[in-house]
């Protein structure tokens, strides 16, 4: 397996390990929830079928393909470096909505087989947020360690963040990264807790430091597993997560994204409900990364 890098540092053996498959457990609802409780995250292979993913994923490089950023044919992902995203598309917020809001794309996300899926794992009827998180990731970028939340528990307070991958994701394209038993770690968590959410200032609790420093100064381990299409990582408000460096050498875009869901008895937070949600922010789609031109380079939270 290609070596894990995170924020351009190899992670040595002894720090690095694979995601716990539990696909096994789906037979067990009542151990699944256990798991996700106890360890913070649960992976399930093959969650949506692949034909349903792939589709989503054309379309969403289809969309990238017609401003210039991503080569033919689409599906594959391989990135130009160039964009024409900002001549062609003058509102870039509305252009990564609708992006965003792509039907074969919400049929992998917000589908009948992710629907069911986050039933088993609530044990109740789930409901996705409308507002979807779609991450492609060029070479060169990552995300480095954080907690969701201070971002999404402002409605409901069992809210978990359904992670999929919309394509095969080798680890040298960079796919999700958590901290072993970050979900206990409660001076961190007690942070987060106390995070005011009127506060001017963006609510966000950011590891600063290193990845791999901060996994040695925890004496804990950064677990990362290559991805099929349609693979599936759901985990709590409490597991800090983060991305491997993508360091392709094809170019290729690692593309993913992540909804939130949560009981449907809960109250919702309108800030990512409906058709035009206003985000985290009040901007909207036009908040996201994804949102600038791919060949604009950035730094995620």
């Amino acid at each position: 397996m290609s070596k894990a890098i995170a924020q351009g540092t190899a992670i040595p053996d002894e720090l690095g390990g694979p995601l716990r498959e539990s696909s096994e457990l789906q037979g067990d609802p009542a151990r699944l929830r256990e798991r996700l409780a106890d360890e913070g995250y649960i992976f399930l292979r093959g969650a949506v079928d692949r034909e349903t993913v792939l589709a989503g994923r054309e379309e969403v490089f289809g969309r990238l393909a017609g401003v210039g950023e991503i080569e033919l044919p689409a599906v594959e992902g391989i990135a130009t470096g160039t964009s024409q995203r900002r001549e062609r598309e003058p509102d870039l917020g509305a252009f990564w909505r609708s992006v965003s809001q792509g039907p074969l794309l919400r049929a992998a996300s917000h589908g009948e087989q992710m629907q069911a899926v986050m039933d088993l794992v609530l044990g109740e009827p789930a409901r996705a947020h409308d507002y979807i998180f779609l991450r492609p990731g060029v070479v060169g970028r990552s995300t480095s360690l954080h907690y969701d939340h201070p971002f999404f528990s402002r409605g409901s307070d069992r809210v978990y963040t359904a992670w999929l991958a919309l394509g095969d994701i080798p680890i040298e394209e960079g796919p999700l990264m958590l901290l072993e038993g970050s979900n206990r770690y409660s001076d961190l968590v007690d942070q987060v807790r106390q995070i005011d959410y009127d506060s001017a200032e963006s609510p966000t609790v950011q590891v600063l430091s290193d990845t791999v420093e901060f996994a040695w100064e925890r004496g804990s381990r950064l677990l990362a597993s290559p991805f099929a299409a349609g693979d599936l990582i759901v985990f709590d408000m409490f597991t800090m997560h983060g991305s491997l460096d993508n360091h392709s050498p094809l170019g290729r875009v690692r593309l993913s994204c992540d909804v939130r869901w949560q009981p449907a008895s809960d109250p919702l937070d309108p800030r990512y409900q409906g058709e035009d949600p206003p985000g985290t922010t009040g901007a909207g789609y036009g908040e996201l990364n994804g949102a600038k031109p791919l060949d604009v380079p950035w730094h995620t939270r």
